[in-house]
């Protein structure tokens, strides 16, 4: 009896040594397929939710490739990306905490941050180098023919702050126009149309116009490299308690980044498709805007006792709205700006 108890212990001791090394040789797989369900990483940590509203704009691409590819979920994060066209909607979003974060550019940043909902910046997208644009019809030819004539544009948003910029290199002022208030893709469509003299606005509109012969393009933002930049921003309240949600979210863009420097013609591919653009007019917005990678970022980001052209920039953003009148105080630049995890990462 003793001795067939001792075989029967044998045998289960056996069949727990072939069952422990079965799961160290391929009994992975239905872990990772649980992890999956559940929404955890293949550390089967849990994946980190994060929110991000944007606009439709090829500098977003990087957030689709990061996205798509895998790197966000690489490293531990969950991340939706929730197009909002219009922008009072999309701060509404961040004020009603349906969203966690924004991409968009300095001057709507610097809006957000004015009405109490504080931000941290920390990733540069992308640089406008041409993508933004003034079109007029065909008998105005110059930015000193616009005297006098409708334009429409987005009063203090980027587009505003172009048409300042290239209205003061030529001696003139708002004063000089008449303003028609409409969202910058509004604008471009309303020019195609014809029911506006000019208009400020984006790609692709600025092409359509060239290419249908509706107008002219008297000037670019490829004049005023620096002037509408933009970045990922997180609610300060939510920054503060995923400090490691916003390292995981630079590491994944940096690698991003690095993927499309290496495989342009897959990662365009997958970034047009999340834009829901076709990836020839895709490729074609990247020759009027300028992706930033990991170095770059550092750079600009600079460090907290030397911050660098990205605080320049900011501050020239603040100071327009203030002067404007868009908003009523001046947020600290510095404040909303946070280079720790840029100079942190590697790739």
């Amino acid at each position: 009896m003793k001795r067939k108890l001792k075989r029967i212990a044998i045998l289960f001791l056996a069949l727990a040594l072939a069952g422990l090394a079965l799961a160290g040789c391929g009994g992975g797989s239905k872990q990772q397929a649980a992890d999956q369900q559940t929404g955890s990483s293949g550390q089967g940590q849990q994946l980190t939710p994060v929110k991000l509203t944007m606009t439709t704009w090829s500098g977003y691409g990087p957030l689709f490739l990061a996205r798509d590819k895998g790197f966000f979920k690489k490293h531990g994060l969950d991340v939706q990306l929730i197009v909002i066209q219009g922008l009072g909607e999309r701060k509404q979003a961040l004020a009603g905490n349906q969203v966690d974060g924004i991409a968009t550019t300095l001057d709507i940043e610097t809006q957000i941050v004015a009405a109490g909902i504080p931000l941290k910046q920390i990733w540069a997208l992308d640089d406008s180098y041409g993508g933004d644009g003034i079109l007029a019809k065909p008998e105005i030819k110059t930015i000193k023919d616009l005297k006098g004539k409708n334009v429409a544009y987005d009063f203090g948003t980027a587009s505003h702050i172009l048409l300042l910029s290239i209205l003061a290199k030529n001696g003139m002022t708002e004063n000089d126009i008449h303003h028609v208030q409409m969202s910058a893709s509004d604008a471009g469509s309303t020019f195609v149309a014809g029911k506006v003299n000019a208009a400020v606005t984006w790609e692709p509109w600025l092409s359509k116009a060239v290419k249908e012969n509706k107008g002219n393009l008297l000037a670019t933002s490829k004049e005023t490299p620096g002037l509408i930049m933009d970045t990922v921003a997180l609610r300060s309240d939510w920054a503060d308690k995923h400090p490691q949600a916003l390292q995981a979210m630079v590491d994944a863009l940096a690698e991003a980044m690095q993927y499309w420097e290496s495989n342009k013609a897959e990662a365009n591919a997958i970034m047009a498709k999340g834009l829901g653009i076709k990836q020839e007019e895709f490729e074609s917005n990247l020759q009027t805007l300028r992706l930033f990678n990991l170095a770059q970022n550092k750079e600009m980001f600079g460090t907290a006792d030397k911050p660098g052209t990205l605080y320049t920039s900011l501050q020239q953003a603040i100071d327009f709205g203030f002067n404007n009148k868009v908003i009523k105080s001046k947020p600290d630049a510095k404040a909303m700006i946070d280079p720790t995890f840029v100079n942190r990462a590697k790739i």
